[in-house]
């Protein structure tokens, strides 16, 4: 479904204003990776680390300096904050609709399916199509995020951090949502975190990143429970225990 192959993104910092010195940031370098059709590859690591570039590679928000990446299918792409991706000015319905709007669907067309993605995500309240986004809750508006992502069927979806920004009682609804539509509809997940609990809960098979690359590739069950990189190690073994 996805091959990544050797792509890498570089960005020039410059310290000051007045100053010529620059620093090349190395956010993404060489990484190189494949997720089979259904599975979820889990991408992990540290704050900074270079995932969600990497996010938005994939997608082609941004463009790599170098490599490829090759898509079978459509991608679509679930961000962090659902406050902030959703615009404010705009209702539910032209919010999980646009992509159609845009394509220039006939409008019974298009209320037909932004009901029925609506539904989906378990969000069928008739009064919903003309409401705004803060007038939900923050796990209802990523519900509404996960809606509009579906309105065209991608066959493979990109969920940078989908719960991080939720209360923890709020994210097994959206984790648990997550695995359902996978199973219904054979939805290919990339999905990054780091929160390495989560990551396991949704993965079947997990990379972990440090500064632009990947040091570990391997089944869920392998990186938890015999680790190989040091790294990789140091990660799990902060894993908060109850």
């Amino acid at each position: 479904m996805v091959e990544v192959d050797s792509i890498k993104k570089y960005f020039v910092k410059r310290n000051g204003f007045f100053t010529r010195d620059e620093k090349v940031v190395k956010a993404v370098d060489g990484v190189s990776f494949s997720i089979k059709k259904g599975e979820t590859f889990g991408l992990a690591g540290g704050s900074g680390c270079g995932k969600s570039t990497l996010a938005k590679l994939i997608t082609g928000i941004l463009k790599p300096d170098e490599g490829t990446v090759s898509l079978n299918g459509a991608v679509d792409i679930v961000f962090q904050d659902p406050f902030g991706s959703l615009n404010p000015r705009m209702t539910i319905q032209e919010i999980v609709g646009e992509a159609l709007y845009i394509r220039g669907k006939d409008k019974e067309e298009i209320e037909k399916r932004v009901r029925d993605s609506l539904r989906m995500v378990k969000l069928s309240d008739s009064n919903t199509l003309t409401k705004y986004p803060h007038q939900f809750s923050g796990g209802e508006r990523q519900r509404i995020a996960i809606a509009r992502a579906l309105i065209h069927r991608p066959e493979f979806i990109v969920l940078d951090e989908p719960v991080s920004s939720l209360d923890v009682s709020i994210q097994a609804g959206i984790l648990n949502l997550l695995k359902d539509l996978q199973q219904e509809h054979s939805i290919t997940y990339l999905f990054i975190s780091h929160d390495l609990r989560v990551v396991e809960f949704m993965s079947d098979v997990v990379g972990i990143m440090k500064e632009g690359s990947l040091v570990e590739v391997a089944s869920a069950k392998d990186i938890y429970n015999s680790p190989k990189h040091e790294y990789t190690r140091h990660l799990i073994a902060s894993i908060p225990t109850i």
